[in-house]
């Protein structure tokens, strides 16, 4: 009898349901706060915690004690950045504190590298002629580039390499490791080569070529946008030379 209850106990539990493994609801937390956390960081204007529940799809209560517990986080001395509900949402940003010596630090960074175009076409030679001189540049570009040269070497793009052993020994220039980081290059070896540059011009020419035009028309056109091309090149030149 007793050999029996335990086969009847057994099937019991045996067949009992089987449990269903669930992640523990600390680690659910833990991964809505990361998300609630970057949802934050990438967002310009304040979000209500109703916003974000609604579009994570969880319960509100949550959302606002997970939203708590990351205010908390932030607020300690450490951080640099706070947390902080603005006009009934929540927005990043750097702390009162800290203001003055992060302003501080970001008058001190480079600004963006912007370059006239004679300072672009003056590097250009200087890159694929390296070493060059300057009655050189002004050879192949046609203009005097005086001014240019200075504002290349003020930026560091380019520095002298030694003199040319001719007469009169004209200062020789080349490019620098800054012209290197500026233009995201590794080294010389990365830069287009000059007949690159030929091909895709003579594809451009193709492209721009109209496929069908009356010739008289055509030669009309060709003459009044080659006059006014001088005009806007040589006022640009000019503009860019004094400027």
């Amino acid at each position: 009898m007793e050999d029996t209850e335990v086969t009847q106990g057994n099937s019991e539990t045996l067949f009992e349901e089987p449990l269903v493994e669930e992640r523990p609801e600390g680690d659910d937390d833990a991964r809505v706060k990361a998300i609630l956390e970057a949802i934050v960081y990438i967002t310009d204007e304040p979000l209500s915690a109703q916003q974000m529940a609604a579009a994570l799809a969880q319960p509100l209560d949550k959302v606002k004690r997970l939203l708590d517990s990351l205010v908390a986080d932030y607020a300690r001395p450490e951080r640099g950045l706070s947390v902080r509900e603005i006009a009934g949402g929540y927005k990043m940003s750097t702390k009162a504190e800290h203001h003055e010596a992060v302003r501080a630090f970001v008058r001190k960074l480079t600004p963006p590298l912007k370059l006239s175009l004679a300072a672009l076409e003056t590097l250009a030679v200087v890159v694929y002629k390296q070493p060059v001189t300057a009655p050189e540049i002004m050879d192949i570009r046609g203009v005097q580039g005086a001014g240019v040269l200075k504002t290349l070497l003020d930026r560091k793009l380019i520095a002298e390499a030694g003199r040319k052993k001719v007469v009169g020994q004209p200062i020789l220039y080349k490019t620098t490791k800054e012209f290197l980081v500026q233009f995201g290059l590794k080294d010389l070896s990365e830069l287009p080569t000059i007949k690159e540059f030929e091909e895709l011009g003579r594809m451009e020419l193709v492209e721009e070529t109209p496929a069908a035009a009356p010739q008289a028309e055509g030669a009309t056109e060709a003459a009044a946008a080659s006059g006014d091309a001088h005009v806007d090149s040589a006022a640009e030149e000019s503009k860019s030379e004094n400027g």
